[in-house]
């Protein structure tokens, strides 16, 4: 089987939904010949990968461990979905305790044992806020730290190509950016649908502004109606994006969507958030990022909400003050 890279992926949550479809999808998309899962649920790991070796794969070595020192070691490409999942009736926001402790633990430990990561795909939510904790104890580059936040633009392009009845092939350049939760900026002067700018069909008979609204709330609450509908939360769709995102990371082809990123600009500073993005393998590269003054108004919002998540996080003593960061991680400015 051809690779990417034969250097090692460890998959982290591994004998979760969502870790157990990445190592999947990782294989068959052939990025690397030597995978790690991890979990410390050891016999729910063993059965994943009991599963994995049943399919019978050619030209990979799966190795699965509940040892977290051995599971890094060595590792220069990490996911991360090892944090709770979301329930019913919980937001992602709900998740932020717990998981900001699964998050330092999970950044201490990078920088313990594999200081020499290229590069890591933080996946479980807040990811925002879990993303930049991981990226303040890894010590790492902030071009070395990615979380998943293409689902809400795959999902803007989904209710867009679901209205208009047409292919999703025929929407192009779905983006929604800043935090990746119901706070979120859903643009769209970046679309079109069959060659057609959306701002142009909006207020039209073929989309009315009330129905241009429900479709971005479709879109703020998508993960919330895939729990209704399935009874738990995302897990093929983030597996597959993720695995994406790193595979651009490993120099394979290059990611399609904005990606949850450390930002810091004149405007915006000191937070991770969905942005607009290139992803290689010299790491994350935030791009121009551009919009009407509505957009730029909820974009501006979201970002409010976000320092506010990062506030609290401080609050409970899981991060310093911001201006001791540079402390924490000389990378951070």
């Amino acid at each position: 089987m051809n690779v990417l890279t034969n250097e090692k992926l460890t998959i982290v949550g591994a004998a979760g939904m969502i870790g157990s479809n990445m190592a999947q999808t990782a294989i068959m998309m052939g990025l690397t010949s030597n995978i790690c899962l991890y979990d410390p649920y050891a016999p729910g790991l063993e059965g994943v990968a009991e599963e994995l070796f049943h399919c019978g794969f050619e030209g990979v070595n799966i190795t699965f461990t509940s040892d977290i020192k051995e599971a890094l070691t060595g590792a220069k490409y990490i996911v991360n979905s090892g944090g709770a999942a979301r329930k019913a009736g919980m937001t992602r926001e709900d998740l932020l305790k717990g998981n900001a402790a699964i998050a330092e633990e999970f950044g201490k430990n990078v920088k313990l044992y594999c200081p020499d990561v290229k590069h890591i795909v933080i996946i479980f939510n807040p990811a925002d806020i879990t993303g930049l904790i991981t990226l303040l104890y890894s010590g790492l580059k902030p071009s070395q730290v990615t979380t998943l936040a293409a689902l809400d633009s795959t999902r803007l392009r989904s209710e867009l190509a679901k209205h208009f009845g047409v292919s999703m092939d025929a929407v192009e350049n779905c983006r929604t950016y800043g935090g990746h939760g119901e706070q979120m900026a859903v643009f769209a002067s970046t679309a079109k649908v069959n060659g057609k700018p959306l701002l142009d069909i909006i207020g039209t008979d073929a989309l009315t502004k009330e129905q241009w609204a429900e479709i971005q709330q479709k879109v703020t609450k998508g993960g919330a109606n895939i729990i209704n509908l399935r009874g738990r939360s995302s897990f093929q769709s983030p597996a597959y994006v993720s695995i994406e995102m790193i595979g651009a990371a490993m120099g394979g082809k290059a990611f399609r969507w904005p990606a949850g990123t450390y930002v810091s600009n004149d405007k915006y500073d000191h937070i991770m958030m969905a942005w607009e993005t290139s992803i290689t393998a010299d790491g994350c590269h935030c791009a121009a990022l551009n919009g009407t003054a509505e957009e730029q108004a909820a974009l501006d919002k979201s970002y409010a909400h976000l320092c506010e998540l990062r506030d609290e996080v401080i609050a409970m003593g899981v991060l310093p003050p911001v201006s001791e960061w540079n402390k924490l991680n000389p990378n951070i400015k």
